[in-house]
This record gives structure tokens, sequence and C-alpha cells, in this order.
């Protein structure tokens, strides 16, 4: 869900939400003096004597003598153990927060920070840089329960930020504890299944999801929404390799174990599923008819980001199948309204191959190369969108008659094996073969259509498959 912070605002007394945990962090450590320097023992000693209007006199006791507690607040003298405990009694605090300024042990203290970035994370989509140090000191300390939570919280703000990479070091490492199950934290699997995908790796997005939907079976077997989430997750890894006929297998599944009051997330999940399939299928009319739906149910929440990538997913379906680039630049125009005006990169990235795509189309290769070019560094960090970058560059630079044409082709071709779907490869290899044709390789040509037509036969059998 996108909203920006001042949303979150109490409207009533215009409260910062961050407030409450700072609160509990002051009233819990209150570590500083007034002028802001740290606070001594003996300094907070007199403070709170004289808050509480006792002498020092009236303070001392058998053991703690007036003149002991006098050294104490002199800073001259470290107090005792013995000593702490019976001036704390007195005085009605704990001995930890006499001592340390703070109520909280080591443990709690950190895991109250650890719930300021959470929140953090949830409201501003990046998590404070405390944190790693936070992680390090759990670490030291032999206290597994906050590095855990230090690590999850660090690998889903570097999610967030499109740093991949650094979040499936993370989370992997955050789920081999057991602490971390399918059921407890399932918004950790999804985005460690996620950062796969996006990283080109979707076969280990769909063993990641196919365990997640084993284990959610095993721990929360009446959880039927959060199997039919992770279930349409699996159903897009699976999508991504072409394994069209699994795909659908678990979409039925999912619709099996899900009804007409199925939250609407829950329904634009499967829509979405069914879309990407369809897609996938080389049946993009069909692909647009499920997007639409999943828009529909969309706009009736407050979650823009999600609504503008399915007007991204219309667009893309609707100049595969109906070719009417005004109704597919409508589509990316509402789409880059609803991202606002700082959209994550690999948003940016899809815009401006889609733009690209309609510039070739409609005779401006040469603005296709620039918006093809531009979508190549947004996807700087996502193989599979900059692989698809890279293939618009090739259609826009083939138009234009560059010398440069083969060598984006070969590129484009190589990445789309690797990172891209088994469609996207197909296809970009047929453009290929035009361009190769069109150059007068008539033989060359032939030999990747022949690719082509191989994959494309696997992608044909698997639907048969499907269908059946």
């Amino acid at each position: 869900m996108c909203c920006q912070v001042s949303s979150f605002v109490d409207s009533q007394n215009g409260r910062d939400p961050f407030d409450v945990v700072r609160k509990g962090l002051h009233d819990h450590g209150a570590l500083t003096s007034a002028s802001g320097t740290p606070e001594t023992v003996g300094a907070r000693l007199r403070r709170l004597r004289l808050e509480r209007g006792l002498s020092q006199r009236e303070l001392s006791s058998p053991g703690v003598s007036y003149a002991y507690i006098s050294r104490i607040e002199a800073d001259a003298r470290r107090p005792s153990v013995k000593a702490l405990r019976m001036l704390a009694r007195k005085l009605g605090v704990s001995p930890d927060y006499l001592e340390t300024g703070s109520e909280l042990g080591d443990v709690a203290r950190r895991e109250l920070r650890l719930a300021d970035a959470e929140l953090r994370l949830r409201l501003e989509g990046d998590a404070p840089g405390e944190i790693t140090g936070l992680l390090s000191e759990a670490r030291t300390a032999g206290d597994e329960t906050s590095a855990v939570r230090a690590e999850i919280v660090l690998g889903l703000a570097a999610a967030a930020r499109g740093e991949h990479a650094l979040a499936i070091e993370l989370l992997e490492r955050a789920i081999t504890s057991e602490l971390v199950t399918a059921a407890s934290r399932p918004d950790v699997f999804a985005t460690l299944g996620h950062s796969y995908s996006m990283a080109g790796d979707p076969r280990r997005a769909a063993d990641l999801f196919e365990r997640t939907l084993t284990d959610l079976k095993q721990l929360a077997p009446d959880d039927s929404a959060s199997r039919v989430r992770f279930s349409t997750y699996l159903s897009y890894a699976l999508t991504d390799l072409g394994n069209l006929r699994r795909a659908n297998e678990v979409v039925e599944d999912a619709l099996e174990i899900s009804n007409e009051a199925a939250d609407p997330y829950t329904r634009v999940r499967l829509y979405w599923s069914l879309g990407r399939i369809a897609y996938e299928n080389s049946q993009p009319q069909t692909a647009l008819e499920h997007f639409r739906r999943a828009v529909a149910l969309l706009e009736a929440t407050e979650d823009t980001i999600h609504l503008a990538r399915a007007y991204l997913s219309c667009a893309a379906a609707a100049l595969a199948s109906t070719g009417d680039v005004a109704d597919v630049a409508r589509q990316i125009d509402q789409a880059v309204a609803l991202l606002g005006p700082r959209p994550a990169d690999s948003d940016l990235a899809i815009v401006r191959w889609l733009e690209a795509m309609i510039a070739t189309r409609t005779g401006d290769a040469p603005r296709g190369a620039d918006l093809a070019r531009e979508a190549q560094r947004l996807a700087a960090d996502v193989p599979n969108q900059r692989a698809l970058a890279t293939w618009a560059l090739a259609e826009a630079l083939t138009a234009t008659g560059d010398k440069g044409t083969e060598a984006a082709w070969r590129e484009a071709i190589g990445a789309l094996e690797g990172v891209g779907t088994v469609r996207e490869h197909a296809e970009s290899l047929r453009g290929f073969a035009r361009f190769l044709r069109h150059s007068g390789r008539e033989s060359e040509a032939l030999d990747v259509l022949d690719r082509a037509a191989s994959l494309a036969g696997t992608l044909a059998n698997d639907s048969v498959a499907a269908d059946r």
C-alpha cells in the first residue's frame, strides 16, 4: 500500500506516529541530562532525590550513609550493587534505571529500537541506518531474536530499494532460523521470492514458494488466504519458467480453496495469475480481460502502486493484442499518474520500455532508441527488465539502420535466454530473424526461426497439457 507518511498523522492533534515509539525510548532510556550531555549515575541519583524532595540524610540507610551518597552524587564513588538496590527501592525506580538511565535491559531496548525501525519501514519504505549497528550488537550479545529481526528489517528495506542481491543475502539467512516460518512471517518469504524473480532467478522463486505452500498446509491449514496468496506467487514464477501446465494447476487449486467472499487482494492475485498465464500462452486478449478485472478490483482500494502496475500490464497486453497505440498510451499515462513524482526505478523502467515500443511502432525509432536506453539504465539491477529494454532497443535500431543493431539483438537474445520467459525468448528470436532476412542473410534467418519454433513448440505442448 502506498501512502505518504503525512497521511498517517493524527488528524485531531497532528502528532507524528513515531512520537509514541520515541516517547517510549525517552521514558525508558533517558540517558542524557537537560544540557544534552550523558547523565552520570551521580547526576541521576541527585535528580531523582530532589524530584522526590529528599535530603541525602533522608535517603540514607544502614550501609548507605549520607556521606556515601554525597560522594556518589559528586561522581567520586561508583555505587555497589547492594547500594544501587537499596537506593533504587527508596526512590521507587529499578536498579537498572538508576545505573543506566533505562528501565529496559539490553534485549528489550533492542526490541524497542527494532519496533521503531519496522514502523519506519512500513510508513516510509526504508529503515534507519542504525539497524546495521544493531544487528552487529545483537550478534555480539548472542541475541538471536533481535539479530534475526534486524536481518529481516534490513532485507525488506533492501528489496524496497531494488537492491535484490543484498535482500536475498539477508533474508536467506533469516529464514534459516526456526523463529521465522511461513506462518509467522509470510512477508519475508514473499519478499525473498520476489527478489529471486527480480534478480532473474525464477527457478529459486518457484522452489521457495513450493516449500512455503507445503509449510503453510502443515503449520496453518485453516489459513486459506495465505495459501491462495502463495499459490499465485508460485504461478508467477512457473509462468516465467514457461511451465504453464503446472502454473495452471496451481491457480486451479487456489480457485478451489477461494470463494466469492475472498478479500479483493486475493481475487486480484488470481486474476493477475490467469492474465500472466494467458499472456505467456500468446493469448493477449484473454490476458487483457483478466488484467482489467484486476484493475477494477484495485480501483476500489487505496493501493495506487499495484493499480499502476496493473495498468502497465494492461498496456503491454493491449499492445500485443489490439495494437491500439492510443489506448496503450492512455493506460501508461494513468499508471504514471498513480506512481507519483518519485516512482521506483523498476516501475519507471517498464514505463520507458512501453513508450520505446510505441515510439518505434509509430515511426519515431530514434526516440524509441533513446527511451529504450533510458529503460536499460533504470533496470540496471533488474535483469529481466533490462533484457526487455535491450530487445526494445534492438527493434528501434533495426528501424533506424544503425550499425549496432546486430550486437543489440544478440545481447537481447542472450539475456532473455537466461532471465526472460519462453515466449519472450522465442519472440526475440523471430525479431532477429526478420532483421537477418532484411539484411539478405536468409540461411541464418532460417536457423534462428528454427530455434524460435522449437521454443514455441515446448510452450504449445505445455499449453495443450494444461487445457486437458
